[in-house]
This record gives C-alpha cells, sequence and structure tokens, in this order.
C-alpha cells in the first residue's frame, strides 16, 4: 500500500519528468546547436535513465517495498552534493576554458563507460530478482538466496561495479578532472567499507557456500579484493 507521498499519482510524476528530462536531454544532445555543449545534455540522459531503471526494477521484483524512495532521487545528501560540484566544476572550466570542453574521443570513452556501468547495474538488479535491496539488510529472509548466476557468475558485487563506472564515466563525459580524481577517492573508499560490511553479513548468512562462491568470484571493482 502507498500513502501519504508515496501515491501512485506522485510516483507517476517523478516518472514523467524523468522522461521529460531524458528525451529533452538526448534532443539536446543530438540536435541543438546551442551555447552549451553536448556533454550536458547526454549527462542529463544518463541520470534519468539511472534513476527510472532504479525504481523498475524494484516494482519489478520487490514491489512491497515499492515507494518514492526506490527512484533513489533523495539518495543522500552526500550523492546530492557530488553531482552539485561536478555541474559546478564543469561550469567554471567552461567558463573560463570552454575549449577545454570539446566534444571528442574522451567524451565517448567517457559515454562508453555510462553505458557499461549501468548495463552491468541494470543486469545485476534483474539477475539477482527478489534478492536485491539498496539497503544491506541485517537479518536474512526466509527466501533470501545466495545470487551467484548471470552477471554474478563474473563478479560478487557487479551492481557497485556498475554505478562506479557509471559515475566515473559521468566525469569523463563532461571532461571534470578535478571530479573525476575525487570521485576515484571517494568511489573506492565508499565502497571498499560498504563491500567489508555486506560481505560480513553474507558469511553470517550463507556461511561456507559464501566462503567458496567468495574464493572463485573478484569483487569487480579495481583494486578491492
Amino acid at each position: 500500500m502507498l500513502d501519504g507521498e508515496n501515491t501512485p499519482q506522485n510516483i507517476a510524476l517523478y516518472g514523467f519528468l524523468l522522461g521529460i528530462i531524458c528525451g529533452g536531454g538526448l534532443i539536446y544532445a543530438l540536435l541543438v546547436d546551442s551555447f552549451w555543449p553536448p556533454q550536458i545534455g547526454y549527462f542529463l540522459c544518463a541520470l534519468a535513465i539511472f534513476h527510472f531503471l532504479e525504481y523498475l526494477a524494484t516494482a519489478l521484483f520487490n514491489p512491497d517495498k515499492l515507494s518514492l524512495d526506490s527512484f533513489l532521487i533523495n539518495h543522500s545528501p552526500h550523492y546530492h552534493a557530488a553531482h552539485a560540484v561536478s555541474f559546478l566544476e564543469f561550469v567554471i572550466e567552461y567558463y573560463f576554458f570552454p575549449t577545454w570542453k570539446t566534444f571528442g574521443i574522451l567524451n565517448y570513452v567517457g559515454l562508453f563507460l555510462v553505458i557499461i556501468g549501468q548495463t552491468a547495474r541494470t543486469t545485476a538488479m534483474f539477475s539477482a530478482r527478489h534478492n536485491f535491496s539498496h539497503r544491506i539488510v541485517d537479518y536474512k529472509a526466509p527466501d533470501h538466496q545466495l545470487v551467484q548466476h548471470g552477471i554474478y557468475r563474473m563478479m560478487r558485487h557487479p551492481s557497485y561495479f556498475g554505478f562506479y563506472w557509471w559515475a566515473i564515466g559521468v566525469q569523463c563525459l563532461l571532461l571534470n578532472p578535478i571530479c573525476f580524481a575525487l570521485f576515484i577517492f571517494w568511489l573506492h573508499r565508499f565502497f571498499s567499507e560498504r563491500i567489508a560490511y555486506e560481505e560480513y553479513t553474507l558469511l553470517r548468512f550463507f556461511g561456507d557456500e559464501w566462503k567458496s562462491y567468495k574464493n572463485r568470484t573478484p569483487t569487480g571493482l579495481p583494486f578491492i579484493s
């Protein structure tokens, strides 16, 4: 049941606005020749797709947990601050050094990383299905299984892999050298701590099954074993 702010009308509004942002960003990037370079349009498109797919996966496989928060738009103050700082860096550098932001090969590399990251994260959510959660759970539900098929055969944390390269790809797409370096540092620190805690809970839940899976499967993230 949805009540209060989590009404079907509000959820539909969120989806509609994300669709407008996605479509508008793509049209801007591909068709509009204006003051701002096209990577802003691609960035808005990627951002809207990311949040929509987070909701879609929850709706399909965890409908009992469905709410406005499933869009992950209100993820955390740190998440909003990171996007604000990256956009601010882009604006400042474009104002003072516009030639730095000329669309070229690095932008295509960034766009490729965004696509790879989004594909990996969405594939992970669709592979894990009801076992996927945006929050680390501290108790084992009766139907909670250790997912080892699909993309989980190649890496233990494909959703983290996906978000890591999506976020790095965005900074490469925007040609933000400062945020590129900062994102690598903070994402590595964040995922190192999160993975350590999550794997502690998985060891408690699954014991030797988890140990065997961990020994044969890498995390998928650089410099995190």
